[in-house]
């Protein structure tokens, strides 16, 4: 039995991966987006397509489809970093409730339209509610658009909406049983949460770079995937403990990644992966689609893809507006969001087992989300179109109005000296927080194993459980001692009597006693239990008294590494990038820079780049894959993808930075097949009476000449003198699409 599982497993993979390739090839023969492909190859290899072989237990391709979620969703996170996501946190959370606000609002009136029970049309709303994170990836890939500007905010707001289906689930839960929203319920999901990703993403940022630096000679990359994928799914699976799904585990994995220096690896090495089972989930929605079911609920299934597309757009447009978004990055971003995905399925599911939820709306969402998917990389690339259009039509003030606003929500008001206060509160905030945070997640630690082990020891339980407790608190305390400390600096002090004269103590008073209240209580919270609560009062009084009238000096030093530790491993992109962690002599940094694909002197040599004199900067090492080349030659190219060491003050890398790392912020201009080929010039050629070096045959026709022929029988090499006459016929190799011209 256990043979014939296997072998079906890999019969089902065969079948769908032999039908994945042979679409793909189609589609990118048609030039269109491979996921349109991976799709039709779904429908083909399902049962609803009796022409062909169909998998014979559908369940092992939905084992191969969440494991292709789980990798996209962690290639995602490689893309967009936890500090990318605060950067446009605000108004990616802003543009998100919108959209969830305004398509649940959209998808309750289509379900009462419908004639649909109200728990149905709440249940349809969430479905509608929810963009397709993988798909829209796939999307932007295939189209090569990743790197266009409106494309990290699209990002941000797809993860919020991720983060918001967490909190509807439950909200959605509630009203089904209880036929009321359960706020204190609501309230601990988002808590929970919150909790969960500090807590990772503190521990993962701490440990995980400097693990990497210290490996970084042993690090190949099959030994590189391997921890990557180990990563993944262990925090796969932790997140699915802790009460949340597999994707979002795998995301914050991937976005505490994108914060080291090995990023860019892992995701080279990451990418065959992702392509396959990404292929594999693509190809397991196009098998949902049941003709049958399409043909019966037409009418429905055509509302409903309706009020996705526009909606999407309306409301995704709107909220990017709303945030300062130009109208054109606010557009693009509303034409990535039209569609519904693996949420949609979720709370279908959901819905389902609770017994609330109608039947046949399961296969009418199914067939929803595999029409919109189809047609995404159509609105997507009819984005920039409509935009046009609308440009046209809108009315001058109105443009005006809205490019005022973008400016002026984008820009700011710069923050002034005498607007300190509301910085000091947001930090205080913030640190007492992210330190309360850690402390909670180490006390459950160690009430939860660390405590009992010790009882068990040789020590007995009460010699176990005081050593236990001490050795705890010598642990907790400087993360005890940051929540006590002063919230405001002494030359924050000196710049507030500046600006005001004065300065009220009141606010530092009333933060001092909440973080006083806050430590007491996390401290208690560990010897509960452990002890009575009077003597565990008293141990907590004396251990405050200690850390702030002895041990502060020692404490202060500790957490001041901790924090510098944490803080460089935040930025160490960054910092490696810019070069101001490896300062050299005086202002002189080692800045490690990734060549963009659009660098101007990508492809040249270094003689011919001449980075010393046109920015000042010296070339001491090329990394070309795992290959590093110490002090390269100047006859050395310079390519799209390398890692070039350069040394240079803080102004000349700061210049050369966006030089290099420069992108495409437009789709590639499609080109013709290179070919070798022949062709006969007329007297209407251009080439007519030039000279090759004249013809510019490289730079104007992306064409190389190989021979020319003159008559019958003489065959001409090529040289820079050698000037072309009617009837000439040249053999070239190059861009098809241009040969026409050169006749």
């Amino acid at each position: 039995m256990e043979t014939l599982n296997i072998e079906s497993l890999i019969t089902d993979l065969a079948l769908i991966l032999t039908l994945g390739a042979i679409s793909t090839i189609i589609f990118k023969k048609l030039k269109q987006p491979v996921v349109l492909g991976y799709i039709v190859a779904g429908f083909m290899a399902s049962p609803h397509f009796a022409l062909l072989p169909s998998v014979a237990i559908e369940a092992n391709i939905e084992f191969w489809a969440q494991i292709g979620i789980i990798i996209l969703l962690f290639s995602l996170g490689l893309e967009f970093s936890f500090k990318k996501l605060l950067n446009v946190g605000g108004s990616a959370v802003i543009t998100a409730l919108i959209i969830v606000l305004g398509m649940m609002s959209v998808g309750f009136i289509t379900g009462k339209v419908l004639n649909l029970s109200t728990i149905n049309c709440l249940f349809l709303g969430g479905m509608l509610s929810m963009s397709s994170t993988t798909i829209i990836i796939k999307a932007l890939s295939d189209l090569n658009m990743k790197t266009r500007k409106f494309v990290p905010g699209v990002f941000a707001v797809l993860i919020v909406e991720d983060l918001f289906a967490v909190v509807m689930m439950v909200v959605l839960s509630s009203v089904a049983i209880n036929k009321s929203v359960d706020s204190g319920e609501m309230l601990w999901s988002i808590l929970k949460l919150l909790f969960f990703l500090t807590v990772w993403f503190t521990v993962g940022v701490f440990v995980l770079p400097s693990l990497f630096n210290r490996l970084r000679t042993l690090i190949s990359d099959e030994l590189m995937l391997v921890i990557a994928m180990a990563l993944c799914f262990m925090m796969a699976i932790f997140s699915v403990k802790s009460g949340f799904s597999m994707a979002l585990g795998a995301f914050v994995m991937g976005s505490i990644l994108a914060g080291t220096s090995k990023a860019e690896h892992i995701e080279r090495v990451v990418e065959p992966v992702k392509d396959l089972f990404g292929a594999v989930f693509f190809i397991s929605v196009g098998m949902m689609v049941n003709p049958q079911i399409i043909v019966q609920y037409w009418p429905t299934i055509a509302l409903l893809s309706v009020v996705v597309v526009v909606g999407m757009i309306v409301f995704g447009t709107f909220g990017m507006l709303a945030t300062g978004q130009p109208l054109k990055i606010a557009m693009e971003s509303g034409f990535c969001l039209t569609q519904i995905g693996e949420f949609a399925f979720i709370i279908a599911s959901l819905g389902m087992s609770l017994g609330v939820l109608d039947p046949t709306l399961y296969p009418i969402v199914v067939a929803v989300s595999v029409i919109t998917t189809f047609f995404t990389p159509f609105f997507i690339k009819s984005a920039v179109p409509c935009y046009n259009r609308v440009e046209r039509m809108l009315p001058s003030r109105l443009s005006t109005l809205l490019n005022g606003y973008s400016r002026g929500a984008t820009q700011g008001e710069q923050p002034r000296s005498s607007k300190l206060w509301p910085a000091i509160v947001k930090r205080y905030l913030l640190r007492v927080l992210l330190y309360s945070v850690v402390t909670i997640a180490l006390i459950i630690v160690v009430r939860t194993y660390y405590v009992p082990f010790m009882e068990h020891t040789p020590l007995g339980p009460r010699w176990g459980r005081l050593l236990a407790a001490v050795t705890a608190l010598g642990g907790l305390s400087p993360f005890i001692f940051a929540i006590i400390s002063p919230p405001v600096k002494s030359n924050e002090l000196d710049k507030l009597l500046e600006s005001s004269g004065t300065v009220s103590y009141v606010p530092i008073v009333v933060m001092l006693i909440l973080s006083l209240i806050v430590a007491m209580a996390l401290l208690m919270s560990l010897l509960a239990g452990l002890y009575s609560v009077p003597v565990s009062a008293l141990v907590v009084v004396v251990i405050v008294a200690l850390m702030a009238l002895v041990f502060a000096p020692i404490l202060r030093e500790r957490i001041s590494r901790i924090e510098k530790h944490f803080i460089g491993n935040v930025n160490e992109r960054d910092l490696r990038r810019t070069g101001r962690n490896t300062n050299l002599v005086s202002d002189l940094h080692l800045a490690y820079i990734r060549v963009g694909q659009a660098c101007p002197f990508a492809g040249e040599k270094l003689i011919n780049a001449d980075l010393r004199r046109t920015y000042g900067v010296n070339v001491v090492s090329i990394q070309r894959g795992m290959q590093r080349h110490l002090i390269p030659t100047k006859e050395m190219r310079i390519l799209p993808g390398d890692i070039i060491g350069v040394v240079g003050n803080d102004d000349q890398i700061q210049r050369l930075l966006p030089i290099v790392e420069a992108q495409e912020t437009e789709a590639p201009r499609q080109v013709g097949d290179v070919k070798f080929t022949h062709l006969t010039l007329s007297e209407q050629s251009p080439l007519i009476g030039k000279s090759l070096a004249q013809a510019r045959l490289r730079e104007d026709y992306s064409t190389l000449l190989i021979q020319l022929q003159r008559g019958p029988d003489t065959f001409i090499s090529p040289t820079p003198e050698l000037r072309f006459f009617p009837g000439d016929v040249i053999w070239v190799v190059g861009d098809t699409t241009k040969h026409e011209k050169l006749k």
